[in-house]
């Protein structure tokens, strides 16, 4: 199984999404270590098709690039938007993700490929000048969005030393992208924009009550026991995955077995890349401003916490090792939600019925061995709160953060549907 079954896929829009996701994995942004530069790859190349497919036939209000080429080749407009910004977009990668070399080798032979498809006549080549205006639009408006010189290994970054203050985790001695909340937004007006209720204080019955959950169930089974169900583990593991990896190979399920257009995919991609691009600057601006502490460091110090109803654990240790950010709100969590709120909105249901396999399965049941694990789910709101469930099962969080970070990412999901790329009445 590939990361979507788009190769063979008839629609432009979506082999070129492919096409980026296996740029992600190829160049290591995903499926795990870097989904924000991930996210924000996505939402460039996907505004950029947007934009070049209403210049020829305006059915959704451009983002960025406004122009008009009525008699261009629209599936040439779409392979040299998405070249042009993908290109660019790895080539702005942020150390350590540098090795990009294979991933921008891989795009020039898909743009190759797509082209060589094409006849040659004046309709191309349109196609293809309007496809690169478009993404140096969008690309000229991102220039100063300050992603390409953010900090994303920060060994310096101050340590908390009281209790529920955020601090390293295991097996880490930095912080992770600890100024990427400063990125400028794609749809909102500020990273700020959507409040979020703050941690619950250590003392607390509701804090006890997320802590010791996330005790009896984030174990790693071996060196800390864990109550997790069977299924729970497979859950835990499944979406360890990069959102933007995952939640993009469902959009192309649905714009295949949907038999979405080439406008209509454009959209879709458009708005869910969007919304997850601003659900991670929206998350990190939150997790560093209150700088709460994970799970496994609250449990490994909670003789230090002042609360009796915590016992601690030193050597408690989650079922993954805990990504190096603060606990609240759940970036994960964030990104499932806003994903949901696009998909609703964009669909106008939540009942749909979809089934996904994962890069970070239990090992013999990724999505590329021969028998991949696939869960089925019935909604879009089933799917993203067992994404934001993971979360504690895995050990990454307490639910405080997974609730609170659902709530957020559906207001940045809610808004970008109801205020971007609306469609021409």
């Amino acid at each position: 199984m590939t990361s979507g079954n788009a190769a063979t896929s008839g629609n432009a829009v979506v082999r070129w999404n492919e096409t980026a996701a296996t740029a992600a994995l190829t160049a290591t942004l995903a499926p795990t270590l870097n989904p924000l530069h991930e996210s924000r790859m996505y939402a460039i190349m996907h505004i950029a098709i947007h934009d070049a497919l209403n210049a020829i036939s305006p059915r959704s209000r451009p983002y960025a690039f406004q122009g008009r080429a009525r008699h261009a080749s629209p599936e040439a407009a779409i392979a040299a938007a998405a070249r042009t910004s993908l290109v660019a977009a790895l080539t702005d990668l942020t150390p350590p993700f540098t090795d990009t070399q294979a991933a921008i080798a891989g795009v020039e032979t898909a743009y190759t490929a797509a082209l060589a498809a094409i006849p040659d006549s004046l309709a191309k080549q349109q196609g293809i000048e309007l496809g690169k205006k478009s993404a140096y639009t969008i690309l000229a408006k991102r220039a100063d969005d300050r992603a390409s010189t953010i900090l994303l290994i920060d060994s310096g970054f101050p340590q908390g030393v009281r209790p529920g203050e955020y601090r390293f985790t295991p097996g880490f001695t930095f912080a992770f992208a600890p100024t990427w909340g400063e990125v400028k937004p794609f749809a909102l007006r500020s990273a700020g924009q959507f409040p979020v209720e703050p941690p619950f204080a250590l003392g607390s019955k509701r804090y006890t009550a997320d802590f010791n959950e996330v005790k009896r169930l984030g174990g790693d089974g071996i060196t800390t026991p864990s109550a997790r169900t069977a299924d729970e583990t497979r859950i835990a593991r499944f979406w360890v995955e990069s959102s933007p990896l995952l939640w993009n190979r469902l959009a192309r399920q649905l714009a295949t077995t949907r038999h979405l257009d080439l406008w209509q995919s454009a959209r879709l991609f458009g708005l869910l890349d969007i919304a997850l691009t601003d659900g991670y600057i929206s998350t990190f601006d939150v997790k560093y401003k209150l700088l709460f502490w994970r799970p496994v460091t609250a449990i490994q110090l909670a003789a230090t916490d002042g609360n009796p109803n915590t016992a601690a654990d030193p050597t408690w240790t989650p079922l993954v090792p805990t990504p190096p950010i603060p606990d609240h709100d759940s970036g994960h969590s964030v990104e499932g939600g806003a994903a949901a709120a696009v998909l609703r909105g964009f669909f106008k249901t939540d009942r749909m019925s979809f089934s996904l396999c994962s890069f970070t399965a239990l090992p013999g049941s990724t999505c590329t061995d021969a028998n991949p694990a696939i869960r089925h789910y019935t909604s879009f709101s089933q799917a993203s709160n067992e994404n934001a469930r993971s979360r504690v099962l895995v050990g990454f969080h307490f639910k405080h953060a997974t609730t609170e970070g659902v709530k957020h990412g559906i207001k940045i999901g809610q808004l970008t549907v109801h205020s971007y790329l609306q469609p021409r009445h």
